[in-house]
């Protein structure tokens, strides 16, 4: 099922075109990652798809539901993670369980299904041993973690991240990619991620989108290739 569909979609800063003629698409089940030169636009591209910017010209689609007819939930992690202070009041745990009440409703008591998923979430991004500290008192790396923890307890439909692995160690950050590719193919989520490093990430990948300049024209005007096959 189509998730996301984007058509010739054209976006400027005042008068100078950063995207121009982009098309691409995302389905469910698959892992999709999104790459390019540095200033290729890749976080302008993500932001417009949703509705963060507003495209000069093309269109957009996000689908309505699911692929089990329910309303369709999508998760976005910018490259800048929200700040906590030090004196913010949740532990990681609390914060991470906090993503599993939009689906169960604010008023009823988590189970152990519930349980289950915030452990498998924070043992995927290397944080299940700091459940109990404060969230104010962790480093940037391990807040960027907890938040995406909370993303995966959430249990959107589409994930869009953008280079979420930053502050993760190598071993972390393979496991990130075992469960992305675990959530598209064996529960037909779908993932849109910004990467700088494909090569390490193309294992679990379905597809690549890569984000080009075109020199040919006095502006900055970017192509999407798939895979190593230019889309028209």
């Amino acid at each position: 099922m189509r998730y996301i569909t984007v058509n010739d979609l054209t976006f400027q800063y005042e008068t100078d075109p950063v995207l121009e003629g982009i098309s691409y698409h995302v389905d469910s089940g698959e892992f999709v990652t999104l790459t390019g030169e540095n200033g290729a636009a890749k976080s302008t591209l993500i932001k417009a798809t949703l509705g963060i910017l507003k495209p000069k010209k093309g269109s957009v689609v996000i689908a309505d539901r699911n692929i089990s007819g329910k309303k369709l939930r999508l998760a976005y992690l910018p490259q800048q993670i929200a700040s906590f202070n030090a004196g913010f009041p949740s532990t990681v745990l609390e914060f991470v369980r906090s993503g599993r009440y939009p689906r169960k409703g604010w008023f009823r008591r988590l189970d152990k299904h519930d349980d289950e998923h915030v452990k498998t979430s924070l043992e995927a991004v290397g944080m299940w041993e700091n459940r109990y500290k404060r969230i104010g008192s962790l480093s940037g790396g391990q807040k960027q973690r907890a938040v995406i923890a909370r993303m995966f307890a959430s249990d959107p439909d589409v994930f869009v991240l953008d280079e979420p692995t930053t502050g993760m160690d190598a071993g972390t950050t393979e496991t990130f990619y075992q469960l992305m590719h675990h959530s598209a193919h064996k529960h037909g989520k779908s993932v849109l991620m910004i990467t700088h490093d494909p090569e390490e990430v193309k294992e679990y990948a379905d597809r690549n989108i890569h984000l080009v300049r075109n020199h040919s024209l006095p502006w900055r005007c970017f192509n999407i290739h798939d895979k190593d096959k230019e889309l028209e």
